[in-house]
């Protein structure tokens, strides 16, 4: 059955490597030599972050159950780290908008290093600030970075179309290149070189370290509204009012929210699902099989965004109804094969079908990073960029929460289904968000010929 693994991956390899070394100029978005310098400069930084994230994820769980503390202790610090991106996330994610971007992401860089440091301690309380930290770190990491990039793209009049080859290019490196690179580079610290699961840590500080060296010395600030006249809760006022009275913004927050916690439930389900009666499976192969997919959607986004007559909000309807079925799979699996009872072993027939699923569901998170990201581009306010982006993070991660406090609560295909769910809401939603953008659009094209009239 080792065999399978390889041959899934093998495929995958060779799927990506053919969509990459194929693309033809209809395939490419024609672009500058300023821009791709500006470009290659934000990718290097991004990859360097996204480095410093992924470095930690394989080892994060491991070094607490070695520090002695049990699952219901280390599922108190996941939750820490959730509470705290929802809590205090949003306020550093406001202060972005108001006291500069690139300070925002030099701030994420401190942060994220301290809680590395953190991780040298066996310390509960410690342990648990480090949580917090990070989960500040992350708020910013979604949001300071993507918002200093569309600020800075545009205060340097490149071609808005340019914007979704940042973006691929980036989820593309960041989520999928960067996270197989780092889990192999964790593997090879921490038990090939026997340095211990402390040192992806330090790893991971080190890029950020680097990162952050290189932002100091060739970004330049922005900001959203520097105004002196605006304290936080004006801005919270502001970007609330933007969300309620514009029904694109709102429609991209409930379809963010709906995805984005599909997807991290699905971070927590696919171990158990994969292996329901203890099978041996190949936890860090797989996690690179997934990211080695989540590369094939941000290829396929590339082509689809090259595309200047296909729309973002058309395609992403069909995404989200393919990753809704995705995810219903372990269901309908356990109706079709026979569930097996044998306690370990390698993995069952039904797995390996729902793993095939599971890879197809991470060719969708591919193609929706860079989507979505284009979307917030064209919906979100510039004055309240990364104020608007931590508000979506909110509903998401009250949800995870929710989720992990509950995680045996649940049978899994249950958890499953409540998934898909979520995911064909998103779709309908998208649909709602198609329909209004291009009616606000033949609307404002019709002020527009009746004003020159």
């Amino acid at each position: 059955m080792d065999a399978f693994y390889y041959l899934v991956f093998g495929c995958l390899a060779a799927v990506v490597a053919a969509m990459e070394l194929s693309k033809t100029s209809r395939d490419r978005v024609a672009t500058s030599s300023p821009f791709n310098a500006f470009k290659n400069n934000y990718l290097l930084v991004y990859s360097l972050m996204m480095a410093g994230d992924w470095l930690q994820g394989p080892y994060v769980y491991y070094l607490y159950s070695q520090y002695g503390f049990d699952k219901g202790d280390i599922g108190r610090l996941f939750i820490a780290g959730f509470g705290s991106s929802m809590l205090f996330g949003t306020v550093v994610g406001s202060l972005a908008d108001k006291q500069g971007r690139k300070r925002a992401c030099v701030t994420y860089c401190i942060t994220y290093i301290l809680s590395c440091i953190t991780k040298h301690s066996p310390e509960y309380k410690v342990l648990m600030v480090g949580r917090i930290l990070g989960g500040i770190s992350t708020s910013l990491l979604f949001s300071a970075f993507e918002s200093w990039l569309v600020a800075e793209h545009n205060k340097r009049g490149f071609d808005p179309q340019w914007l979704s080859v940042t973006f691929a290019k980036a989820i593309f490196l960041g989520n999928g290149l960067i996270a197989i690179v780092s889990g192999l580079f964790a593997n090879l610290l921490a038990d090939n070189l026997g340095f211990g699961p402390v040192a992806p840590f330090d790893a991971a500080a080190c890029c950020l370290a680097i990162g952050m060296a290189i932002i100091l010395s060739s970004w330049s600030e922005n900001y959203g509204d520097p105004s002196d006249s605006k304290d936080l809760i004006t801005q919270f006022k502001g970007a609330a009012a933007a969300i309620a009275s514009d029904e694109k913004i709102a429609l991209l927050g409930a379809i963010q929210s709906l995805f984005e916690g599909s997807m991290y439930t699905f971070v927590f389900l696919w171990t158990p699902a994969l292996s329901p009666n203890d099978e041996d499976i190949p936890h860090g192969f797989i996690f690179a099989t997934f990211m080695l997919s989540s590369m094939l959607g941000s290829s396929i986004a590339s082509r689809l965004m090259a595309r200047g007559t296909l729309k973002v909000e058309s395609y992403m309807q069909i995404v989200f109804a393919i990753s809704a079925f995705t995810l219903l799979l372990p269901i309908i699996s356990n109706f079709l094969v026979a569930p097996s009872t044998v306690k370990g072993g390698s993995i069952s027939f039904g797995s390996c079908i729902q793993l095939l699923g599971f890879c197809v569901f991470e060719a969708c998170v591919g193609i929706f990073w860079p989507s979505i990201m284009k979307m917030r581009s064209q919906y979100i306010p510039e004055e309240a960029r990364s104020t608007i982006m931590n508000f979506f993070r909110i509903p998401l991660n009250i949800f995870v929460c929710i989720v992990l406090y509950n995680v045996n609560a649940f049978p899994i295909t249950i958890m499953f289904g409540m998934c898909s769910i979520f995911l064909f809401m998103a779709s309908v939603l998208q649909r709602r968000l198609m329909v209004v953008a291009e009616s606000h659009k033949s609307t404002t094209r019709l002020d527009r010929s009746e004003g020159e009239g």
